[in-house]
């Protein structure tokens, strides 16, 4: 079965990135960079020496699996937020018991199709309802008919740290409506830690990080016929400490032009596009935070303090 919750159509693009490179301050919004490219890219990213973030995440999971699983409980509808290739999530479908249903959710729709496939090989009693959309906007879940006792979302990875502070609390509000009374969060968040090994994980010697930036840009050139020259950009990644976060950024290397439709993009030399924030917290930080919406329940971390898994409540 397959639930596509909205269109992500062209115009829609078209209209966010429009209003991005028209900015003072030109961005393009960092969902763009998972098209199908992009999200084998990442998926490469999170193999990388430099990359501590997915394998220290993944350690923290199978240390703790039976612990979270509890938390969860049987009768659980799970919802993931980002499913990608849905790697992480395996270890909660094989520890928890009943599972009432699995819902992935992603906006690369072929990507999510294929892992989907995969995994109703690996899970074949399991209920599966993949839905493609963007998550980071409001979208309705499949109807399901089975019944279950509550639901919980699975956010794994750094990604509520893609947000900045006002509009990650406004995603966990949401978050915790998708939720409902009594549901629950198991949510991967990235612990401020040394600006050496944070740059490092941003700006790994193979340069897949930089590839994976840029293609952002091949992407638009697809999805828009826009006309970016990829070898006219370089990438560049820096812990900015006064916002304690990673930023992301593609620096034009000459004075250009880019078309979009009727409007031309003008790029100074040295100007740069932001793709990406990456905000780094401290345990009692991320707590405040959530406090609106969520009560921290548990906090699991890694020996060196690198990442933490947090399972929250709705209040």
């Amino acid at each position: 079965m397959r639930f596509k919750a909205e269109e992500i159509t062209q115009e829609e693009i078209f209209n966010e990135v429009l209003h991005g490179l028209t900015s003072s301050k030109k961005y393009l919004p960092s969902k763009l960079f998972y098209d199908e490219k992009g999200s084998e890219l990442f998926d490469k990213i999170t193999e990388l020496d430099e990359y501590y973030l997915t394998r220290t995440e993944i350690k923290i999971m199978m240390d703790n699996i039976e612990e979270m699983s509890s938390l969860l409980g049987e009768g659980t509808l799970l919802v993931e937020l980002g499913s990608g290739s849905s790697i992480k999530i395996r270890l909660l479908l094989d520890h928890i018991p009943g599972l009432a249903g699995y819902v992935p959710v992603d906006i690369s729709e072929e990507h999510l199709l294929q892992s989907c496939q995969t995994l109703k090989a690996d899970y074949p009693n399991l209920d599966i309802f993949p839905v493609a959309a963007d998550y980071m906007k409001d979208f309705e879940l499949p109807e399901i008919k089975k019944i279950y006792d509550n639901k919980a979302v699975y956010f794994p990875g750094s990604t509520i740290g893609n947000f900045k502070p006002e509009e990650a609390k406004r995603f966990l509000k949401r978050i915790a409506n998708i939720c409902g009374k009594n549901g629950g969060l198991i949510i991967g968040v990235d612990l401020l830690k040394d600006k050496k090994t944070l740059e490092e994980a941003y700006n790994d010697k193979l340069g897949v990080t930089a590839e994976f930036n840029l293609n952002i840009l091949k992407h638009l050139n697809n999805e828009l016929n826009m006309d970016f020259k990829l070898d006219k950009f370089s990438h560049c990644a820096f812990f900015n400490d006064s916002k304690s976060r990673i930023e992301m950024h593609l620096v034009s290397q000459e004075m250009q032009n880019i078309k979009l439709d009727g409007t031309i993009v003008q790029l100074k030399k040295g100007e740069s596009i932001t793709t990406e924030y990456s905000y780094k917290y401290t345990l009692a930080g991320f707590a405040e935070l959530a406090s609106d919406y969520f009560e921290v329940r548990k906090v699991w971390t890694d020996y060196d303090e690198l990442f933490s898994v947090q399972y929250l409540r709705v209040k």
